[in-house]
């Protein structure tokens, strides 16, 4: 009889099999079905996750020794309507400052690299009777500029046009999907305003279905996990105004141009870990460069020292070693991260690898106690 059960499981399964690859396309477009309807709801959890991060720090300095029933009863409440009014209030600030300024940096550029050409072409022809290479080449370096400042143009114009259109597909898909937002931060304040009921609920859902040790791995790995992502992305928000600030502050010490403009760049970029500041570095050399090659040089020995600065003093200090990932496997994961999501890869990349590898190290070091004690005992 039990010969005969498994025997039939393992034809149901063959079956199931064979269904699922003859209506295949059917089943795959149910699941994307589903997956955009739940979507609101994922976007909800992530909101959730962000906003606890703040919530929590909130709740301990919202009168934490307070007996007084009324305090007690609207600390979850007020802190949750506190970190929504902050989070909103950091994108709008984040938005009236960077936005224009990046405006404006793409207008200094695409007005830019014309003139710095054009420089080139009257140092090249004005000099050309004092070097004879230059005056038999100018001929064909003169093509070659005019070819090059062409190719210059469109290409910064096409950049330009590209973000420009991004912006506006941006805002239209974000007007498209108020509901699905208005959806989504309702369905978070629920998940923060009961988060304590569902915790009990799943433990209770995972001590029904599962075992002790399965249970015991399941919380291990969440709070690796939950500890490398929370201290990334409040760590990696510090880290970034910090970095903008003093680029700013620095800027206007050493009287460089677009000190605002620069700053707010770097300041936004930053937020994308190792690869970030020397993208806002780069243009706001360029930027500088329209003005002045010598301070453009300078600015780039400036923001050396101030990565250096960055990586070996804010950065261990403000992200600190808990994400406990080397500097060759960031790279590594922003590379990776890169490739397969953009930007959101990069930004995500590099807490899933810490949280990867700190289970892996963990686990080394836990198989290497075990052989030692094996061997003790032989």
């Amino acid at each position: 009889m039990k010969k005969f059960i498994s025997i039939a499981k393992y034809f149901i399964l063959v079956a199931i099999l064979v269904l699922i690859v003859k209506y295949s396309e059917g089943i795959i477009g149910g699941i994307e079905e589903i997956t955009k309807a739940g979507m609101p709801l994922v976007l909800g959890l992530c909101i959730a996750y962000i906003l606890n991060i703040l919530m929590i720090k909130l709740e301990k300095v919202y009168f934490p020794n307070s007996k007084n029933q009324f305090v007690i009863r609207t600390r979850r409440a007020a802190c949750i309507f506190l970190s929504i009014i902050l989070i909103i209030g950091i994108m709008v600030i984040l938005s009236l400052i960077v936005i224009p300024q990046l405006i404006k940096a793409a207008s200094v550029i695409i007005e830019g690299v014309p003139r710095i050409i054009g420089s080139i072409e009257n140092f090249i022809e004005t000099n050309s009777d004092k070097y004879e290479i230059v005056g038999k080449a100018l001929d064909t370096l003169k093509i070659d500029l005019e070819g090059l400042l062409q190719n210059a143009v469109s290409a910064v114009t096409s950049v330009f046009k590209g973000l420009m259109n991004s912006t506006f597909a941006f805002v239209g898909s974000l007007t498209s999907g108020l509901m699905n937002f208005i959806i989504s931060l309702t369905f978070a304040i629920y998940v923060l305003a009961n988060k304590e009921g569902l915790k009990v609920n799943i433990r209770k859902v995972m001590k029904a279905f599962l075992k002790d040790k399965t249970i015991e791995k399941i919380n291990y790995v969440m709070h690796i996990v939950n500890s490398a992502f929370s201290s990334f992305i409040s760590g990696q928000f510090i880290e970034a105004v910090i970095i903008g600030c003093l680029c700013t502050i620095g800027m206007w010490i050493f009287r460089f141009p677009y000190a605002a403009t620069v700053g707010a760049f770097i300041s936004a970029t930053a937020l994308i870990p190792v690869v970030g500041a020397y993208l806002g570095a780069a243009l706001g050399a360029f930027m500088i460069l329209t003005v002045s090659p010598i301070k453009a040089l300078l600015f780039l020995v400036f923001i050396s020292i101030l990565q250096q600065l960055e990586n070996n003093l804010i950065y261990p200090r403000v992200v600190g070693s808990s994400i406990g990932l080397p500097g060759i496997w960031v790279f590594a994961a922003i590379t990776i991260g890169g490739g397969l999501g953009g930007i959101m890869g990069m930004l995500l990349s590099v807490p899933i690898a810490a949280s990867i590898y700190k289970l892996f190290v963990n686990k080394v070091n836990e198989r290497l106690v075990t052989n030692e004690i094996e061997q003790d005992e032989t």
